[in-house]
Formats: C-alpha cells, structure tokens, sequence
C-alpha cells in the first residue's frame, strides 16, 4: 500500500508524532500486521528525498539551482522507487492534499499499477483561489533577506519569510466557524489575539523543522498541479483510471471545496457518490478525523480491486519482495 503525504508532511505516518497514527498501524483501518506500507518523503522535500537543500554531484547544496518539479515528476520517482521494491502494483495509493494529487496522478500514469485509489481534499488541478492563497507565501519567503536568491545553505535561511508563509496557510487550513468557536476575540497577557499567538506557535514549529526551499518548491509543484495537462480534455485523463476509487471532501474545507472532489467522482470511472468527511476543521479535517477517513479505508479496502494485468509490471526484473 502507498501513502502520500501533504506539502508539509513527510514519511512518518504512523511512528511517534505520525500524521496519520491513529489511522496506520496494528490493527487499524490500515493494518500493518495485514499489510506492507510504503510513504515515501516526496521528491524535492527536506525530510529524507533530495532537495533544494541536498548536496549536488559538485559537493555543494542544490539551492537556487535546483529544477522546478512537478506533480508529474514526483510520481514518476515513485514509480521508479516502486520498481526497485519489485511491487507491480499497489493494493492501494491513499492521499490528501497534495498527497491527492500524487495520487491521481499515479492512478492516471500508470492505471495497471494501482488497484485501489483514495483521493481526499484534493482536486484534478490547482484552482485560481489555490493559486492566488500560495502567492502571497512565495513573496513573503522570497522577499526575506535570508532568502539570498535561494543560496542560502547550509544557513538557516528565511526563517521569519518562512514563518508568514506558514500563518497565511494555515489560515486556509482551517475554518472560520472552528476558529470564531475556539478563539473569537481572546486576548492573551502578552497583547496578542489567542488566534495570533495560535498561528506564531504553528510558524515556529514549521520553520524548526521544514526547509524554506522545499517549500517553495512543493508549493509550486502544486500551483501547477493538472492532471489533464498533454492529455486532452480532463474527462479524457480521468477515463484512464481503473483502479476501484473513493473519493472524499471535508464539509468545511474552504481551500480545496467539495465542488472540486465532486468534480473527480463524476469524472472518474466507477467512482460513486462523493463522500463527505462531516468535520468543522476545514481542509485539515481529512488529518484530523481518522475515524471517518478510517471507515473510506475499510470501504475501499473491502472492494474486490481489478485483476493485475502484465502492464502492470515493472520495468526490470523485482529485486525486493512483492506483496500480496
């Protein structure tokens, strides 16, 4: 099974701290005593893959040289790393987000190797809105000092450009009524609105841990994001799907909205009614109720999945082991 993580996310999904835990593990909705799971840290990220930060073939870190990289290119690493492992095709490839969008993509480049596919709060191409929201994100970095044309490793870098960055997303990430709900117009001790001093506290654990150029570079691999692109119209794409799929929106996201999953269960094969994760977090609603996601999980996984034909197998002979 393959699990694609979000722009900020990374390969731990169900260790101490995992994005996903109470949805990856002993028996939960998936199973690791059932079945061998595979989250790979995506391409042109900080957490484990290459990136801007990453050292070149000359020694010195990639920085400003560093290609832009799409959607497109991201899945086509994961399926050489698929090849390497010797699996010709997933039982299942699970995403949100930007993980959803490397998960259409998978399911569309290469139909034969996915045989279950789950797609949640994502979209078949960035929207103008999605677009407009990441703009501001890119300056703020861009325009921080530290940011030094993106050579600025092995520094610290843009760290408080970084940091706005974070707050505007993570604005997008929620809802309105949660935040009124859980904020309104508290004022702490030290002057601050709880909710600004809510947005300073997630900046600062961003910025410990996330490279400024890799998030960049996600941000516009996602601005690009489309999965109709040299494919003809978007229903031409989607009928290359075969993989049984479920597709899924949160009642509140106000970044990527249900219009946009609906869009993708009307166009993709076999796909059914759109699923509603009823949530009041917005977007970050498919990270947060697990239970929900965990019962899309157990559906998907209950349906009887096309048969793998020899398209599906990989380039080369297997050199790992190949589950069932």
């Amino acid at each position: 099974m393959l699990i694609l993580h979000a722009l900020t996310g990374d390969s731990n999904v169900a260790g101490e701290g995992g994005w996903w835990r109470g949805l990856v593990g002993p028996g939960l909705a998936v199973d690791t005593d059932r079945w061998w799971v595979v989250a790979p840290n995506v391409l042109g990220g900080c957490r484990g893959s290459t990136g801007p930060s990453s050292t070149a073939p000359d020694g010195k870190p990639w920085g400003s040289r560093w290609p832009r990289v799409t959607i497109r290119d991201q899945v086509a690493a994961e399926a050489a790393l698929a090849s390497e492992l010797g699996v010709a095709a997933w039982a299942a490839v699970l995403g949100g987000s930007m993980g959803g969008m490397r998960a259409l993509e998978w399911a569309v480049s290469y139909p034969a190797r996915v045989r279950r596919l789950l797609l949640l709060a994502t979209t078949a191409a960035a929207s103008a809105d999605q677009i407009a929201w990441a703009s501001p994100q890119l300056h703020a970095i861009r325009s921080d000092p530290a940011w030094q044309g993106g050579d600025y490793h092995p520094g610290p870098g843009p760290v408080a450009g970084l940091g706005i960055a974070r707050r505007i997303a993570h604005v997008t990430y929620r809802s309105e009524p949660e935040l009124a709900a859980r904020f309104g117009r508290t004022r702490q001790d030290d002057g601050r609105f709880a909710v600004e001093s809510y947005l300073d506290h997630h900046a600062d654990k961003l910025v410990r841990r996330f490279d400024a150029g890799s998030y960049v570079t996600l941000t516009e691999g996602m601005n690009g994001h489309d999965v109709s692109r040299d494919r003809g119209s978007l229903a031409d794409a989607l009928s290359r799907v075969i993989a049984r799929t479920v597709v899924a929106g949160v009642s509140s996201d106000r970044l990527y909205p249900l219009a946009q999953q609906q869009e993708l269960a009307d166009g993709i094969p076999g796909a059914g009614e759109l699923r509603v994760i009823d949530s009041p977090y917005g977007h970050d609603g498919f990270l947060i109720e697990v239970e929900q996601v965990g019962a899309l999980v157990s559906e998907l996984l209950a349906a009887t999945p096309p048969p793998v034909t020899s398209a599906g197998a990989p380039a080369g002979p297997p050199r790992g082991p190949r589950p069932g």
